[in-house]
């Protein structure tokens, strides 16, 4: 039987917490080594990835391309810093999508 696996991808000091639950953790510094890690855990069958709000909107068009798929399923967090509202407001949107009016 396979199994998927989860892991999250941010800078360190927003991560590394995540480690304790025995989630898989990718400390990242720049926007190309967050995206080269987060296609490498695509082709690794993380079903899902947990990037940092600070990071995402650095690799938009990433996260967006992943977004028409499946698998993985990139949810936006804060990090240690706050959070920019960017994972609240695609929330709100895929709502509205789904429901037709913004109910939250």
């Amino acid at each position: 039987m396979f199994m998927y696996k989860i892991g999250v991808v941010g800078d360190k000091d927003s991560v590394l917490a995540f480690k304790a639950i025995g989630i898989d953790v990718y400390p990242v510094i720049e926007a190309a080594e967050a995206q080269k890690t987060i296609d490498k855990m695509a082709m690794e069958k993380y079903a899902v990835i947990f990037v940092t709000e600070q990071v995402a909107k650095d690799i938009e068009e990433t996260v967006e391309r992943y977004n028409r798929q499946m698998i993985p399923a990139i949810i936006l967090i804060p990090s240690n810093k706050g959070s920019l509202n960017i994972g609240m407001q695609r929330i709100k949107d895929n709502v509205e999508k789904a429901v037709g009016v913004n109910i939250l």
